[in-house]
């Protein structure tokens, strides 16, 4: 026994050697494997886990009116952040963060734990800066800030609908916003950070792009104009009682849309209002048929044919006109008239029996060339082309309809760039929101002295004696076209629900705006010239003494020039 005691020993040594040895090997073999084999595994753990690509937002691009006026700016906010992997591990700061954020903490527990396998959870966006440094300065691991800015509208809900909006990203949803958002958004920079155990940052490791901030965008519109347009349009919905309306002011000599409104409207500072049906721009959007205030088209086309002067003659009748099942009534019993007293009077008769004289053909290219059936040019979102049927679907009724603004649909928009022609001498030109240096050019559609001439006949619709008396302006000519028109509700023409109409411009011998106005389903009155004429006038007396436009003078009334020509139209 005694002898195998240092035997023993012997082979405890060497075991305890081999097992050294083999352990030591074994090291080895593990660092050389985990520096060569699992080498790009270990670097994204530690990326991971330290190493993080943060996004530099970019400003956001001003948009501004014409005289350099906000519409929409980006104000500097924080969005609070938290590393969920980190926080879960915090459970004694649970009740705190929930404190600071004014939720239960069963709220934030649900959140975390759904989210425990992320690095990165947006906790609160858009917050108040000396809010969210508060927060953080609780010291609470893995909650941490990122810089981002929440758009603003100094405006509120007077340009809503055309200026839009952005959603909680910075990215344009509706109006401007949506159309030039690329030109407003810029370009995110980013940069590469370690943060510490707490998810806080503690060294900027590299800039890999500097943030380009959005352009400027210079509209057309005067804040000013804007501003009177909405009051002047609100005033007379909420005297009338009507359920909406639209106003929209061009400068005719170079396309310029100086102000669009709708209501109802919205506060785009508060989402919380937002109710989809008062966010639409319903000056561009919305078609409406425009009733007589379509009939200056179907005349003009009536003298470009050659056929037709101001002062030739058509007999109205008795006021009642049937073509088929359909029948056409005018107001009163006109008689025998000439254009420029059916313009005056607004006679249905007169005016479908002038256009059914005219080829079908003929008319729907005189239509189109004033822009009927297309959109305008502004690109604007969700912008409609209006309704022009082919000449070749007019049924008789539907070609004597049309010429007083029946069976066609169009928006405020598409009317303001017709009576912008008128206005331009002839020309028809794209509408635009942009500032424009160089106008663009533009298409002629009629002679200028034909253009004249109808301004000077749609002159005696505002005078005493016409149905747009009440869109008069001390010391201004004035020329423009009421219009009233039913609304088609389940499948037929109702007799208590209208549009009511009123499209001019002004001076009339050198007009520097056009305007118009639709006001729909007025309760208390519904004529054209008693519900919208108003608004124009208060608009148009605006605009002309904000610009600083000379006044002008009304011509003495002089009785109709009626020379020998054909026979009356019958």
């Amino acid at each position: 026994m005694t002898g195998s005691g240092p035997q023993s020993a012997a082979i405890r040594r060497v075991l305890l050697i081999v097992f050294f040895a083999l352990f030591g090997i074994g090291l080895v073999v593990r660092a050389l494997w985990l520096e060569v084999g699992e080498r790009a595994f270990l670097l994204k753990q530690v990326t991971e886990r330290d190493l993080r690509v943060l996004t530099l937002p970019a400003h956001r691009g001003l948009i501004v009116d014409r005289h350099g006026e906000p519409l929409a700016v980006s104000a500097p906010v924080e969005d609070l952040c938290l590393d969920p992997r980190v926080f879960i591990q915090e459970r004694a700061d649970w009740a705190s963060l929930a404190r600071a954020l004014a939720w239960p903490e069963a709220r934030l527990a649900r959140i975390v734990r759904a989210s425990r396998k992320e690095y990165f959870l947006y906790l609160e966006r858009d917050l108040d800066p000396f809010h969210a440094e508060s927060i953080l300065n609780r010291g609470i691991p893995g909650v941490f800030l990122v810089p981002a800015d929440e758009r603003f509208y100094p405006a509120g809900a007077i340009a809503s609908q055309l200026v839009g909006y952005t959603n909680i990203d910075d990215q344009g949803q509706g109006g401007l916003e949506l159309e030039f958002n690329q030109w407003l958004k810029g370009q995110d920079g980013r940069m590469e950070v370690i943060q510490n155990g707490r998810g806080q940052t503690v060294h900027v490791v590299r800039i890999l792009a500097h943030p380009k901030p959005g352009r400027i965008l210079r509209t057309s519109l005067d804040l000013r104009l804007q501003y009177l347009a909405y009051r002047a349009l609100r005033n007379e919905i909420r005297k009338e009682q009507a359920r909406s309306g639209s106003v929209v002011v061009t400068d005719p000599q170079n396309g310029e849309i100086l102000a669009m409104v709708s209501i109802p409207s919205f506060n785009p500072n508060n989402r919380s209002t937002f109710i989809p049906a008062h966010m639409r721009a319903r000056a561009a959007t919305d078609m409406f048929e425009p009733g007589s205030s379509f009939k200056p088209f179907t005349i003009s086309a009536a003298l470009a044919s050659g056929r037709y002067e101001p002062w030739s003659l058509v007999n109205t009748g008795n006021g009642v006109f049937r073509i088929g099942d359909y029948t056409i009534r005018d107001d009163a019993d006109f008689g025998i008239i000439d254009l420029t007293t059916l313009l005056e009077k607004s006679s249905n008769v007169g005016a479908a029996k002038i256009a059914l004289s005219l080829p079908r053909h003929y008319l729907w290219q005189a239509y189109h060339a004033f822009g009927f059936g297309q959109t305008t040019g502004t690109g604007f979102p969700g912008e409609s082309p209006g309704l022009l049927h082919r000449w070749f679907e007019w049924p008789p009724a539907a070609h004597a309809a049309i010429a007083y603004g029946y069976g066609v649909s169009v928006t405020a928009l598409q009317l303001a760039r017709a009576y912008s022609v008128l206005a331009d001498g002839g020309i028809r030109r794209p509408l635009t929101f942009l500032d424009l240096v160089h106008p663009p050019d533009g298409r002629r559609v009629i002679p200028a002295r034909l253009a004249q001439t109808l301004r000077t006949m749609l002159e005696t619709v505002v005078s005493p004696a016409g149905t747009g008396f009440r869109a008069q302006i001390p010391y201004y000519r004035v020329a423009g076209k009421t219009g009233t028109a039913r609304l088609f509700i389940h499948g037929h023409y109702s007799r208590r629900v209208y549009n009511s109409v009123f499209a001019g411009m002004a001076p009339a011998g050198h007009p520097r705006f056009v305007v118009i106005v639709i006001i729909k389903h007025a309760i208390r009155a519904y004529f054209g010239g008693l519900v919208a004429a108003p608004v124009f006038a208060k608009v148009m007396q605006s605009a002309l003494r904000l610009y600083g436009v000379a006044p002008s003078h009304w011509p003495h009334a002089t009785p109709p020039i009626v020379l020998p020509g054909p026979e009356p139209v019958s």
